[in-house]
């Protein structure tokens, strides 16, 4: 192969994985629990958190509550990751360079 097109193949891919990054990262993703409703970009940026329970909150309620605060946010970050890793997947172990 000619080392001209691999170059050049090269610098088409690392621009493809930047414009996939670039759009991952402006993308909103929505994490849920019981309690709780926020959004993340895909730089782990919180970009909004509300408390969607109605009640009071008693003082045995607030471990419920970190814990749904945990739920929420595992959720967003998991759909980060899948996301990115679907992305990314078609560029095999190089896009794991990114």
């Amino acid at each position: 192969m000619n080392m001209q097109k691999l170059m050049a193949e090269a610098q088409k891919m690392q621009r493809d994985i930047t414009k996939k990054q670039s759009e991952l990262e402006s993308t909103i993703f929505e994490g849920k629990s019981e309690w709780i409703e926020l959004s993340m970009n895909g730089k782990y940026e919180m970009k909004s958190f509300k408390i969607t329970y109605n009640g009071p909150i008693e003082e045995d309620d607030k471990e419920m509550l970190e814990d749904m605060i945990n739920i929420a946010l595992t959720d967003a970050i998991k759909k980060i990751n899948n996301q990115k890793e679907k992305m990314m997947s078609s560029y095999g172990s190089m896009g794991g360079l990114f």
